[in-house]
């Protein structure tokens, strides 16, 4: 599914009222970016994925424009996602 893909980061949380996730970020990423989130839903561990346009990030409830190699920030999610689904720059 996603293992040619290059790994921006993974999900650490997820806010279900404000579509938010935070994303623990493996190497930069800068807002505008296009990501494919990828992960597994049920018991089934049934596979899914969505692409979408980086349209915000934030710490510490502040706009920044890019994150860092190592940072935690949240960014603003298309659909629900779950802890630990990963987070991929789409082609």
């Amino acid at each position: 599914m996603a293992e040619h893909l290059e790994k921006v980061g993974e999900i650490t949380h997820y806010f279900p009222k404000v579509n938010a996730a935070v994303v623990k970020f493996e190497m930069a990423l800068k807002v505008g970016s296009k990501v494919k989130i990828v992960g597994e839903r049920g018991e089934e561990h049934k596979p899914y994925e969505f692409d979408q346009t980086v349209e915000s990030l934030q710490k510490d409830h502040a706009p920044v424009e890019e994150a860092k190699k190592g940072d935690e920030l949240g960014m603003k999610v298309d659909k629900e996602v779950r802890t630990g689904d990963g987070v991929f720059l789409a082609e």
